[in-house]
């Protein structure tokens, strides 16, 4: 009897430590989330600046993120690239260097772009394609403006082009309805309310997948 009691009394000591002691608290994450904002559009008279600088106000007063804004009406990337495991000629070349370094060092993206004919612009396909691993388990963001939709089918199809790209759309979206209605002459939408609120939702749900993924990439290295 007395071997068993102690061998009873061991057992439930053990147990009572190892609950005590518990899994060990994680590390918390607290460096600044880099955010790039991809300018998508490049037409003359665009709304797009104008959206991204009201943006930019409204993430910036939220803390903890580091913005880079790429213009895309600044980066000159041609629409011809070269075949599998060819070199991009010099003009590709002296954009990619100045483009690709920025996106390899986001945590996240937030892409700004209208609705052309029900899609999004050509320009922005066209820097999307030019990369690849640069968007790996990464989440994306969207902004989008124009029409009654409010850009809605734009970021559809998006989703679609950055599933096969190995990064993670957020659920919610900013959707800016009637640029030329919705939106005053400075670019800053009529209904602050809801369109702040927008933007804070979907900037909660980046920022934690943001943390997630890039804690996860450091630990194990994406296999695309």
């Amino acid at each position: 009897m007395s071997v068993n009691a102690t061998a009873a009394g061991t057992a439930t000591g053990t147990a009572t430590a190892t609950a005590t002691t518990g899994p060990a608290t994680p590390a918390v994450d607290t460096a600044p989330l880099r955010v790039a904002v991809l300018v998508g559009s490049v037409r003359e008279g665009r709304q797009g600046s104008a959206v991204t600088d009201w943006f930019l106000d409204v993430a910036g007063r939220l803390g903890g993120l580091e913005f880079d804004v790429v213009d895309l009406a600044e980066v000159d990337l041609p629409l011809a690239m070269p075949g599998w495991g060819g070199q991009p000629d010099a003009r590709a070349a002296a954009a990619l260097a100045e483009v690709s370094p920025r996106l390899a060092a986001a945590d996240a993206f937030v892409v700004v772009t209208p609705e052309y004919n029900h899609s999004f612009p050509a320009a922005l396909k066209n820097l999307i394609d030019w990369h690849h691993e640069q968007w790996h388990a990464k989440p994306v963001g969207f902004v989008s403006y124009g029409g009654l939709g409010g850009g809605l089918r734009a970021v559809e199809q998006l989703r679609t082009v950055f599933a096969e790209l190995h990064a993670t759309t957020v659920r919610d979206s900013v959707s800016l309805h009637g640029p030329w209605s919705g939106l005053g002459p400075d670019g800053t939408p009529r209904d602050q309310a809801v369109a702040e609120g927008a933007a804070k939702g979907m900037l909660g749900q980046l920022v934690w997948w943001g943390r997630a993924l890039r804690a996860a990439r450091a630990a194990l290295p994406y296999q695309a």
